[in-house]
């Protein structure tokens, strides 16, 4: 029997180790996720509290961030170090332009995965929290499936 056009793909077997080769390209995707993870966190932040404060200091950070501030010190040193924000003594932190644009993606990456959470039907709630860790770990080629399904389209075979 012919599968329906728009049917869900089968479920793969799990009890079935993957190749190598593919199992070592999902480790080292996930590595690099959580390597990006903090300072894209870190990032997307400094840019909602410039936004909506006008300013983005260290002691907002380790608020927000539920850390202490010598924290938030070692890694806004590390983002300058980067290329992500500019620290200038008693001016709080700046963005820069490498930084604005990951704070942007960052931005436009949650709210995508938010909004395909709340579309299957999670609470908002959940579905900011869940986003807030999803949105790190998911691929282009994810997002623009996720895009697709909110925009009604058939997936692209």
């Amino acid at each position: 029997m012919p599968t329906p056009p728009h049917a869900p793909p089968p479920i793969p077997d799990l009890t079935e180790l993957p190749d190598p080769v593919l199992q070592v390209e999902g480790f080292q995707q996930v590595r690099e996720a959580h390597r990006l993870e903090i300072i894209e966190d870190y990032v997307e932040l400094i840019s909602d509290l410039l936004l909506g404060t006008g300013e983005a200091r260290q002691v907002q950070i380790a608020e927000r961030m539920g850390v202490a501030q010598p924290t938030v010190a070692k890694m806004l040193k590390r983002l300058e170090i980067e290329g992500y924000v500019c620290l200038r003594p008693y001016q709080g932190v700046q963005l820069t332009p490498q930084g604005e644009a990951m704070a942007l993606y960052s931005r436009k990456r949650h709210q995508l995965v938010e909004s395909f959470l709340l579309a299957l039907g999670v609470d908002a709630d959940s579905a900011r929290r869940d986003a807030e860790g999803m949105e790190h770990h998911v691929s282009e080629a994810t997002l623009k499936a996720f895009a697709r399904f909110l925009s009604g389209k058939a997936p692209a075979n």
